[in-house]
């Protein structure tokens, strides 16, 4: 088990945009590892993207079903080079994150996407998804993209909170 640190912003490398992974190697299989060990370590998390634990590479793992207010989602997912092809509609949701420990803030999203990915065995998946798994998905691939929540947070001002508890 390697749990990794997670990086925080401002930390340099979660600007940054992250590498197309071309083939699964040993060390893309670690990687997988380390993210798995890791968001499961926090106990709090639904996931993590690469990025956050230093790595420039485009992979996250998800598990929607550790929101206990997600009742339809697929479960503990590796997706590899995710892209959106697809969305419609809108939600306005409060999302944190790891990489932003101290606040939480108001985030407008679509509501479905579809998402074509490799998963962990490099096989092309096509999924759509809608509400809170579709809003996960979409947070963690802005990391790979070198975005933070805090960046689509509708108004700094009024939209962005301190975290009361952890």
């Amino acid at each position: 088990m390697a749990v990794r640190e997670v990086l925080k912003y401002p930390n340099d490398i979660l600007k940054q945009d992250a590498a197309d992974v071309i083939e699964l190697t040993d060390e893309v299989k670690q990687i997988i590892q380390d993210l798995k060990d890791t968001m499961l370590d926090a106990r709090h998390s639904t996931g993590i993207a690469a990025p956050q634990i230093g790595i420039l590479k485009r992979i996250i793992t998800i598990d929607a079903s550790l929101n206990k207010k997600c009742k339809e989602n697929h479960g503990f997912m590796v997706m590899i080079n995710p892209e959106i092809i697809e969305h419609s509609g809108t939600i306005t949701s409060r999302e944190g994150c790891m990489s932003v420990p101290d606040f939480t803030g108001n985030v407008t999203r679509a509501e479905r996407i579809v998402v074509n990915y490799f998963d962990e065995n490099m096989q092309q998946n096509v999924l759509e998804t809608s509400g809170f798994e579709a809003v996960l998905i979409q947070h963690e691939t802005d990391h790979l993209n070198g975005m933070l929540f805090i960046d689509r947070v509708i108004s700094k001002r009024t939209d962005l909170f301190r975290r009361k508890k952890y």
